[in-house]
């Protein structure tokens, strides 16, 4: 029997926390069915968004390992879903793009993750949702600003 101590469902950060396991639970199952991971969706997003990066300053974007962000363009480009070029003036530089199949892909993982937001936001009405993810947005900009400000008690 798995159920959930009373005190904690007091406490909003424990039910963001366990609300959001669960969405990213359910949305890297169905990337996992097209032999990817939320990082090789999270890199196609930046690039789509942003434009063209270098690979360190794409780690850098979000937040991922240097070692790890080439692994994982790596996967990409192999699968043709982003193109890599060398800087001519610096050959430590690499350019990543995404490929038009990166883009086309990135639409049907949008398409995925609304199908797995829309299946979690069921008992909500669209009002609901609408200040729901206003006021998600104003604690995640919160914590963004604060990003790097030591707090106490950790």
């Amino acid at each position: 029997m798995n159920e959930t101590p009373p005190s904690l469902l007091g406490f909003t950060t424990y039910l963001m926390s366990r609300t959001g396991k669960v969405a990213r639970s359910r949305l890297a199952e169905r990337l996992t069915e097209r032999g990817l991971r939320l990082w090789h969706m999270a890199v196609l997003a930046a690039l789509v968004d942003f434009g063209p990066h270098v690979q360190r300053e794409l780690a850098a974007r979000l937040a991922v390992d240097r070692s790890d962000i080439v692994k994982i363009v790596d996967d990409l480009a192999v699968a043709g879903l982003v193109e890599r070029a060398r800087d001519t003036t610096d050959r430590r530089r690499v350019t990543v793009t995404v490929s038009p199949a990166g883009r086309a892909l990135l639409d049907r993982l949008h398409a995925e993750a609304l199908a797995v937001q829309e299946d979690l936001l069921d008992p909500l009405t669209g009002a609901e949702r609408t200040q729901l993810a206003a006021l998600l947005r104003r604690v995640y900009n919160h914590i963004q600003d604060d990003a790097g400000v030591p707090r106490s008690g950790r």
